[in-house]
């Protein structure tokens, strides 16, 4: 299950990044967040009141208003205005490339916030991967699509640091999710927290954003990608970052920048990629790679608490079988006592076990008539 809602999440992310690319030519970043996000929290919010055993959580995530308004701010308002605004700057692709970091990310967050275990292995993945990123960032400068074909040095900068904010908001997302909604199912958890991230990037469109100019096909085209693609990516990333945690689920993203530079070149808003680019793309991976591999212990760290909780539960239950058995055993030893009033015979013969003749250390003949006189 956790391959197939892997792959379906890839693709899903790199339609959703060239289809945010295209977007942002004609609308501003910041509705594009704000529509996807709206049009994302009505899907899962039809498709949560479809399952009414679903209620009672969706209540209870409601309920966790610090909780969701963290998760919003994290996750959807700072996310997805540094990514998009970024997006706006640099590109769809090079934004892709950079979001491709969130592994490494999340492995130093981590470290610095959680108290993770670190490798040498970890360490030299994450910075071979950020220095391939700005290899890449700058091989690639002459193409770009949107504001980011003539985007100069200092915009390639800016735009890298919005994507890279966003991108680190949304490491520390993943922890906080997994500490804040692990008893909660995704589908239950994230109206409220997509509500309430439609809310705040509302607020911030309707006060800063004008609106002026949008034409019909650019709403069609946020309602899509929010309704058809960002919904069904947030239902199973969030699933397996309950199932596989938060430096796996950012892993996999991993192959979404090949995916979005291969659709940008089909598409014809990029030129072939060259040499020098595909081997910082492959750099990245590289070092995105080392980084994943050097937290694969974690798993099985993890069955080996469920095997010691499960040993622990074990042990009341053995306790209890044994008290059981002890308890049936005192009860066979009171059936064999005689009631009262009763006449209890011995048993007769050899059989019965008890000692006879001689060896049995009773006195016999004269022996017996001497020890048996009168005292």
């Amino acid at each position: 299950m956790v391959p197939v809602l892997s792959v379906l999440m890839v693709a899903l992310l790199a339609a959703g990044w060239v289809l945010a690319g295209h977007l942002v030519d004609g609308a501003p970043p910041l509705l594009v967040a704000a529509g996807r996000t709206a049009a994302s929290f009505v899907v899962i919010t039809v498709i949560a009141l479809l399952y009414p055993r679903s209620r009672p959580q969706v209540r209870a995530a409601t309920a966790r208003v610090g909780g969701v308004l963290l998760l919003a701010f994290l996750g959807f308002f700072a996310y997805y205005s540094g990514t998009l605004l970024g997006t706006g700057v640099i590109g769809a692709s090079r934004v892709g490339l950079i979001v491709s970091l969130l592994p490494c990310i999340t492995f130093v967050i981590g470290i610095v916030a959680f108290r993770e275990p670190s490798t040498r292995r970890k360490v030299m993945g994450t910075v071979l991967a950020v220095l391939a990123a700005c290899g890449y960032a700058l091989a690639d400068a002459p193409a770009g699509d949107g504001a980011g074909s003539g985007a100069d040095g200092g915009a390639l900068v800016g735009g890298g640091l919005l994507a890279l904010g966003g991108t680190f908001t949304y490491a520390v997302y993943g922890y906080v999710y997994r500490r804040r909604m692990a008893d909660l199912t995704p589908v239950a958890a994230l109206p409220a927290i997509t509500g309430a991230g439609t809310v705040m990037l509302g607020l911030t469109v309707v006060l800063f954003v004008p609106l002026g100019g949008v034409s019909a096909a650019d709403w069609g085209g946020i309602a899509a990608l929010g309704a058809v693609l960002t919904a069904p990516v947030f239902l199973i990333s969030h699933e397996l970052i309950l199932r596989q945690g938060p430096l796996f689920t950012s892993a996999i993203a991993l192959a979404v920048p090949f995916l979005v530079r291969l659709g940008e070149w089909a598409l014809g808003r990029e030129p072939a990629p060259g040499p020098l680019v595909l081997l910082m793309l492959l750099l990245c991976a590289g070092g995105v790679w080392l980084t994943i591999g050097g937290a694969r212990p974690a798993p099985r760290a993890a069955e080996a608490t469920t095997a010691e909780e499960a040993t622990a539960a074990e042990e009341p239950t053995t306790a209890t079988a044994s008290a059981a058995a002890a308890a049936s055993a005192a009860a066979a030893d009171d059936d064999t006592l005689p009631a009262p009033g009763t006449n209890t015979r011995l048993p007769q013969g050899p059989e019965a076990g008890l000692p006879q003749g001689p060896e049995a250390g009773l006195p016999q003949g004269a022996e017996a008539h001497t020890r048996q006189g009168p005292s």
